[in-house]
This record gives C-alpha cells, sequence and structure tokens, in this order.
C-alpha cells in the first residue's frame, strides 16, 4: 500500500470519520485559514488516483468516498515502519518498545494471553 502525505492522512482522516463528501463540504471542516478549493481538489484527486478515494458523479460535480478502510491502511502503515525500521522483524518492533519502556511487562503478559487465545480456537 502506498504511503500518504501527513496532509493526505488529514483529508483521509475526514472521509474516514464523515463519509462521503464533495470538496466543498471537505473545505467546510477546516479552520481559518481555509486551504484554497483548487488545493483540496488536486490533493483529493492524487487520493483517488493512488486508490484511497473513488467519486460518484453528480451532474458536474464529484462526490468522493474512501475506497480503503482506515484500519486496511492502518495494518500497511504498520507493515512499512516494521519493514523499514526492524527488517521486518515484529519481534525486533515489540523488543524496542519493551526495552524503550514504551510497553509495560503487565501489557506484554495481556498480549501474549490474547495471542495464545486467538491461536487456541
Amino acid at each position: 500500500m502506498k504511503r500518504l502525505t501527513a496532509k493526505e492522512e488529514e483529508i483521509m482522516g475526514f472521509f474516514w470519520e464523515k463519509g462521503p463528501m464533495f470538496v466543498k463540504q471537505l473545505l467546510g471542516y477546516y479552520d481559518e485559514p481555509k486551504p484554497h478549493f483548487n488545493t483540496l481538489s488536486t490533493i483529493v484527486r492524487g487520493l483517488e488516483e493512488k486508490g484511497f478515494l473513488n467519486h460518484h458523479i453528480y451532474g458536474n460535480t464529484y462526490q468522493y468516498y474512501a475506497s480503503v478502510t482506515e484500519e486496511e491502511y492502518s495494518k500497511g502503515t504498520l507493515k512499512n515502519v516494521v519493514a523499514k525500521y526492524f527488517n521486518n522483524s515484529y519481534l525486533g518492533a515489540i523488543s524496542s518498545l519493551v526495552k524503550e519502556e514504551e510497553i509495560s511487562v503487565d501489557e506484554l503478559k495481556r498480549l501474549i494471553q490474547e495471542v495464545e487465545q486467538v491461536h487456541s480456537k
């Protein structure tokens, strides 16, 4: 899955949270100073080219909607991080979290229990 820029992720967040919308509606969710309509329109079309959005045609305008769920994107992003920074080792990623004290021993034990429950079914 392709990676998104921070601005693209922000825009996708609106689609994941609010559902299908026109670019004009998307513009309404921004605080002042609002981005220019053409800028948003260009980014939205780019997201469609990358496969994250699709559209319905209403007259001479498009209503865009997410074609990738937030969960699908999150999973793909996690895979990219693990591949890039931990040599495709999920164990290495978790080990790093433990070493940096970002995850406690109790949380790690709960994680092990959850994994064991999933695999015992």
